[in-house]
C-alpha cells in the first residue's frame, strides 16, 4: 500500500484537482481522507489517499465493458435509475469523493427497483451496510422526493 496527498487550493485550484483526479481515475483506491486546511495565505483541502501501486484499476477497464442499464432495466425504472444517478453525483461532488464510493451502478440498478428506499430495504443490496446507509440514505430519499416534486 502506497500514501500520497494531494494538496488543492480553494480558489484557483483547478489544475490540482484534475491533477488528483487523473490520478484517482488511473490507481486502484484504498481509502481517501480529506481536510480543509485554512493558514494566514490561504486556504486548500488536503487529501491522503492510500492506494496500490501498479494501477490495478488502469489495466482491468479496458477488459471490462460496461453495461448498458437503458438496455437492460425497464423504461420507468431506468428513470429512477438515471434520478438515483444524478443524485449520487451531487453527493459526490459534495462529499469530494467518486461517484463509485457513494454507490456503484449495479448498487443503483438495485435501489432503482425497489418501491421505497427504506434502510432494511437499502441494506439487502450487496456491498451496502450500516455505514452507507447511515451516510446517504437520507440524503437519496430527500433529494428524491424533491425530484419527484418537480
Amino acid at each position: 500500500m502506497q500514501i500520497k496527498v494531494f494538496s488543492v487550493p480553494v480558489v484557483g485550484g483547478e489544475s490540482a484537482n484534475e491533477e488528483m483526479n487523473a490520478f484517482l481515475r488511473g490507481h486502484k483506491i484504498l481509502q481517501v481522507e480529506q481536510q480543509l486546511v485554512s493558514g494566514p495565505a490561504d486556504t486548500y483541502w488536503s487529501f491522503c489517499i492510500r492506494y496500490i501501486q501498479g494501477g490495478a484499476l488502469a489495466g482491468k477497464r479496458g477488459k471490462r465493458s460496461r453495461k448498458d442499464y437503458k438496455s437492460e432495466l425497464p423504461p420507468e425504472v431506468f428513470e429512477r435509475f438515471s434520478i438515483l444517478r444524478k443524485i449520487r453525483k451531487q453527493i459526490a461532488e459534495e462529499d469530494s469523493v467518486p461517484a463509485f464510493a457513494v454507490f456503484t451502478d449495479k448498487q443503483l440498478s438495485a435501489l432503482s427497483k425497489m418501491e421505497e428506499l427504506s434502510d432494511a430495504a437499502m441494506q439487502s443490496v450487496a456491498g451496502v451496510g450500516d455505514k452507507k446507509v447511515g451516510k446517504y440514505a437520507e440524503r437519496f430519499r430527500k433529494s428524491l422526493s424533491d425530484e419527484k416534486g418537480k
